[in-house]
């Protein structure tokens, strides 16, 4: 079965020289402090089991101590996928052919099973609606999936029925031709109100949940922002465009900047911003009651695989954004 990395997700080999500060420590540690995203048990692991190199050569003792300008690689063992089943979950469906559909993805919707969600997703979903028409390029967690949304972003999203379809749509994702434009209401008002945010994305150093604008075992993140709307000074109706595609990138690369999402979690739930506005806004109630990043999917566009025809999607605002929106007194709710 053919496997495609997918663009905001880590690659599965890694590769690290020894900084001179970390010089005469163990092996074990080394790895724990350069790897941020996996725990140090695992990485013990991983030695033990002969899965890692220094300076070419297998090392399966974690304690030993290792000279500044060592090099250690290690490539990551596919994981044993257990095969997700078909469940009669309704699906918003856009568009449909032969060799694609384009879906309209509602909020706490998990795109594929994963540790603690391995039923009740999108791909379940997918297993019954296309019954064996799926891209195997995925594997067998992630079938016919070209990208992915977070569980709570809403809109749309491209799935591949079969692996001409999948490599033609890869393609256009590595080589930023699928078009895809996000609408986010955020904190404050972004300045200037036009820009790019080009800052590298890895995994947060101290909490694997999140990522971070960081240069440790980065991926290169780019994101155009345009100021849609403003209400005073308190928040902003923002559009998105993504070059790249890494995880919580929008999410990431706001909140860097000072403007994160209402209603993130992760970013930005406790931003100076919302507090200011919830004091002097008689709608305090419906904003701060928000459940998730406001952010959505709003515009999808590629090239059929097959057909060469230009295809572009545009999704009406869930109910909840637009409620929001009105709510909120953007203009641009309509």
């Amino acid at each position: 079965m053919m496997n495609t990395p997918y663009e905001d997700e880590d690659t599965q080999d890694h590769a690290y020289t020894v900084p001179d500060d970390m010089d005469q420590q163990r092996l074990d540690k080394v790895l724990s402090e350069l790897c941020g995203d996996l725990s140090r048990a695992r990485l013990q692991s991983l030695i033990k089991d002969g899965e890692v190199y220094l300076n070419g050569a297998v090392q399966k003792k974690a304690s030993i101590k290792i000279d500044a300008g060592d090099t250690i690689t290690f490539t990551m063992p596919d994981p044993v996928e257990a095969e997700p089943k078909a469940e009669n979950i309704p699906l918003d469906i856009v568009y449909e052919d032969k060799d694609l559909l384009v879906i309209n993805k509602p909020a706490g919707l998990v795109v594929h099973p994963g540790a603690g969600n391995w039923t009740g997703t999108l791909v379940n979903a997918l297993l019954y609606h296309c019954r064996d028409d799926l891209s195997g390029i995925g594997g067998v967690v992630r079938p016919g999936i070209v990208h992915r949304l977070d569980k709570d972003t809403s809109g749309l999203m491209v799935v591949a029925k079969n692996d001409f379809a999948h490599q033609g749509l890869s393609d256009q994702l590595q080589d930023h031709t699928l078009g895809r434009v996000y609408h986010a209401i955020c904190n404050g008002a972004p300045m200037p109100p036009k820009g790019t945010i080009d800052k590298p994305i890895g995994r947060h150093l101290h909490n694997r949940l999140k990522m971070a604008v960081t240069e440790k075992n980065a991926r290169e993140a780019v994101t155009y922002y345009n100021v849609l709307d403003t209400v005073g000074e308190y928040f902003s109706l923002v559009e998105c465009r993504l070059k790249t595609g890494r995880t919580h990138q929008i999410r990431v690369h706001l909140a860097h900047n000072g403007y994160p999402l209402l209603g993130d979690p992760l970013y930005g739930a406790q931003a100076t911003a919302v507090k200011s506005y919830l004091q002097k806004a008689e709608i305090a109630p419906e904003v701060a009651a928000f459940p998730r990043q406001a952010l959505h999917a709003k515009v999808l566009s590629f090239i059929h695989p097959r057909t060469e025809e230009e295809m572009i999607f545009v999704s009406e605002y869930p109910e909840d954004i637009a409620n929001l929106l009105q709510t909120m007194g953007f203009s641009g709710a309509a």
